[in-house]
C-alpha cells in the first residue's frame, strides 16, 4: 500500500512505522490516522514480522498533536464520530498481540501522547516533552487520553496534567512512569531497534501470550487474571516453539523460534 503520511519500513522481522507531516510538525489529522489504522493492518497480517516501531519524521516532533484546523471546522456530532474512529485505531494498536513501541522523539502532545500510550513500550529522547495540552483549546482529550493516561500514572497526576493542559519534559514523564526509558536524542531509534529485536527473538506465540494475558488481566479482578494467564500458559506448553526452546536450554544453544 501507499502512503500519503507514513513511511512503512520492514527490516528483516522489525516494521517501522514513521508518521511523515514534518512540515506540519506529524499532527494527525483524518487521513494519517486512517493510514495508521491500514499499516497497523499490514503489521498484523505479516507473519514474518515480530515487532514495531512507531516515530515521528524530524527531529522536532513525534506527533505534535491532532490538525487544529480539521478540529475547529467539525460539528459536534462530527467530533463525537471522529473521536470514536481515532479510538478505535489506537485500541487496536493497543491490543495488537505483536510488540509495539513508540520512539518519542520532540513533541509527543495531545493524540501524538495518546498515540504514544497505545503502545506497549515508551522510549523518549531526552529532549522530548509529552502532555495533553486540549484544555488550552476549550477540548478534552478525544483519542483515549482521559483513560489511559490514569492507568499509567494515576488519577491525581493524570488529572493535573489533563486539567492544567501543562507538558512536562522527558525525565519527568520517567519519575512517573509515563515512559520506560529516556535516551540520548542520537541514540533512540538505536536503543529501540536494539529492543525490538531483543523481543523479536523471543518466542513469538510466548510474546503474544504474554500480551494477551496482561491486556485481559488489567482489566479483571487479580484471581481472574491469575485464571487467564493459567490457562494461557497451559495452551503455549503445548507449541511446537515451547519445546524448542526447553530443548535448546538443555543443549545450551541458542533456541530457533518458528511461532507454531
Amino acid at each position: 500500500m501507499n502512503y500519503e503520511n507514513l513511511l512503512y519500513e520492514r527490516n528483516d522481522g522489525l516494521v517501522r512505522i514513521t508518521i511523515n507531516r514534518p512540515e506540519k510538525l506529524n499532527a494527525l489529522n483524518r487521513e494519517t490516522v486512517s493510514e495508521i489504522g491500514a499499516a497497523l493492518t499490514a503489521f498484523e497480517a505479516d507473519d514474518q514480522a515480530r515487532a514495531l516501531i512507531l516515530t515521528g519524521s524530524g527531529s522536532r516532533a513525534f506527533v505534535a498533536g491532532a490538525d487544529i484546523a480539521e478540529l475547529a471546522e467539525q460539528s459536534p456530532r462530527a467530533a463525537q464520530e471522529y473521536a470514536l474512529f481515532g479510538q478505535g485505531v489506537l485500541t487496536r494498536l493497543e491490543r495488537c498481540r505483536k510488540a509495539t513501541i513508540a520512539a518519542v522523539n520532540g513533541f509527543a502532545l495531545g493524540g501524538g501522547l495518546e498515540l504514544a500510550m497505545a503502545c506497549q513500550i515508551r522510549v523518549a529522547a531526552e529532549d522530548a516533552y509529552l502532555g495533553l495540552p486540549e484544555v488550552t483549546l476549550g477540548l478534552i482529550p478525544g483519542f483515549g487520553g482521559t483513560q489511559r493516561l490514569p492507568r499509567l500514572v494515576g488519577r491525581g497526576k493524570a488529572l493535573e496534567m489533563i486539567m492544567t493542559g501543562d507538558r512536562i519534559d522527558a525525565r519527568e514523564a520517567l519519575r512517573i512512569g509515563l515512559v520506560n526509558r529516556v535516551v540520548p536524542a542520537d541514540q533512540l531509534l538505536g536503543i529501540c531497534e536494539k529492543m525490538a529485536r531483543t523481543i523479536a527473538s523471543r518466542g513469538p506465540v510466548a510474546v503474544q501470550f504474554a500480551i494477551e494475558a496482561v491486556n485481559r488481566g488489567l482489566d479483571v479482578p487479580v484471581e481472574e487474571g491469575m485464571f487467564i494467564e493459567a490457562g494461557l500458559f497451559g495452551i503455549v506448553a503445548a507449541t511446537e516453539d515451547m519445546l524448542e526452546g526447553t530443548q535448546a536450554f538443555l543443549e545450551k544453544r541458542k533456541a530457533e523460534f518458528k511461532g507454531r
